[in-house]
């Protein structure tokens, strides 16, 4: 591979890889806060958006969920706001529904009181609810307590994605997946495509998601992080009109997953779903899809081991609902008592990208580290759609102070 030279002229000051909407943001933020800044934006698909940003359930989220002070509270918080008003913009699909959070089991009451005081701490309405005040917002669904949460959105994720890819001024250029990266701290990086074409930048910024681990080993740091995939499988429901808008269960404080829940998107219909079962591949959307050489990556990191042993019921768990429909239907009716089995209809799935540590520990917030020439996101899952505004600011900001120091 021909190397970085100080001869040469740089085909742009900061190269981006990936073209999801976290990528495609980084992109935007660059050229609004340093107009002139040259960006060329790498994605290996043919077109933006077409694994994690494409392939959820379009949710904006509210931020309940998260750590107080994490990245992923404050961020998700003042995304939701920035998407809606993003979307209203540029006219993209999209609804600020509320959402209802319903335990029903009283082993889950204690967690329900929980989130509502993280709401709070997080600075989000909630309000609390019920039995019959579940059933004016959802008259299917059961539960001895529920909580509304009224900032909780929908919108169409890929098509905020292809007008961040229009207006970012970015050169965008797709089917071009990186295989190799020469780094020189002193020079700048040049990356080569698998068309065999060669980018020369000053500045290199990993946003490549489901391989953003591998990218950074490529640029020759160290991510101390492996991503392990998970794939989360949808059904689509046959009766939507048992469903109003979006209800989720209690989820597991332990697990940065939010259970099977059931949500309306912008097209009408109702997605249930996801559960997390390990991937077989990084792009692994079906238990037929075994990549060997992405397995062994994963199978071969202890972290692997460690949360297979350590949480090894609720794995069974998930993977049961993956192979038995009636299982994955029992999951729901829980929540809606309606729905039958034949309601449920296979949509396609998605993988998520978790970070994983050596020790085990699943990384439960936006992670973004900085290298010679180089910013990573090396953990940037649900909810980062939703923050993927603020997110790209905070990532362009790190690029551009390292151009600035090259």
């Amino acid at each position: 591979m021909e190397q970085v030279r100080p001869d040469i002229a740089y085909d742009c000051d900061v190269l981006v890889i990936g073209g999801g909407i976290v990528g495609l943001s980084t992109a935007y933020a660059i050229t609004r806060a340093a107009p002139g800044t040259r960006v060329i934006v790498l994605e290996k698909e043919q077109g933006p958006a077409r694994h994690q940003t494409g392939r959820n359930s379009g949710v904006i989220h509210s931020g309940i969920y998260y750590r107080p002070g994490s990245l992923k509270a404050r961020d998700a918080a003042g995304g939701a706001a920035e998407m809606v008003k993003f979307c209203a913009e540029y006219g993209i699909a999209h609804e600020v529904t509320g959402k209802l959070i319903v335990a029903t089991g009283r082993d889950e009451l204690p967690r329900l009181h929980a989130l509502v005081q993280r709401g709070r701490e997080n600075g989000i309405p909630v309000r609390e609810l019920g039995p019959a005040q579940i059933e004016e917002y959802e008259p299917e669904v059961r539960g001895l307590a529920a909580i509304h949460v009224g900032t909780t959105g929908i919108c169409d994720f890929t098509a905020v994605a292809r007008q961040l890819a229009r207006a970012s001024g970015a050169r965008i250029r797709y089917g071009a997946r990186v295989v190799r990266v020469d780094r020189r701290p002193e020079l700048g990086v040049a990356v080569l495509t698998g068309r065999g074409e060669i980018v020369r930048a000053r500045v290199l910024v990993n946003c490549a998601g489901l391989y953003c681990d591998e990218v950074a080993r490529m640029t020759g740091d160290d991510p101390q992080v492996r991503i392990v995939p998970f794939r989360g499988e949808y059904y689509e429901l046959a009766r939507p009109e048992l469903v109003r808008g979006l209800v989720y269960p209690v989820p597991d404080p332990a697990f940065p997953f939010l259970g099977v829940h059931l949500t309306r998107g912008v097209d009408g219909g109702v997605h249930i779903g996801p559960n997390a079962v390990p991937a077989l591949a990084r792009e692994g959307y079906g238990w037929g899809t075994v990549r060997p050489r992405e397995l062994a990556g994963t199978l071969s990191w202890p972290g692997s081991w460690r949360i297979a042993r350590r949480h090894w019921r609720y794995g069974a768990g998930e993977l049961r609902r993956s192979v038995s429909r009636a299982a994955f239907t029992r999951a729901v009716r829980r929540l809606v008592p309606a729905v039958r089995e034949d309601d449920l209809v296979p949509a396609p799935a998605g993988v998520r990208a978790q970070a994983v540590l050596r020790d085990g520990t699943l990384v439960d917030d936006f992670l973004i580290r900085e290298g010679a020439r180089t910013v990573h996101v090396l953990n940037a899952p649900s909810p980062a759609a939703t923050a993927s505004l603020p997110i790209g600011r905070e990532v362009a900001r790190r690029a551009l102070a390292v151009l600035a120091a090259a």
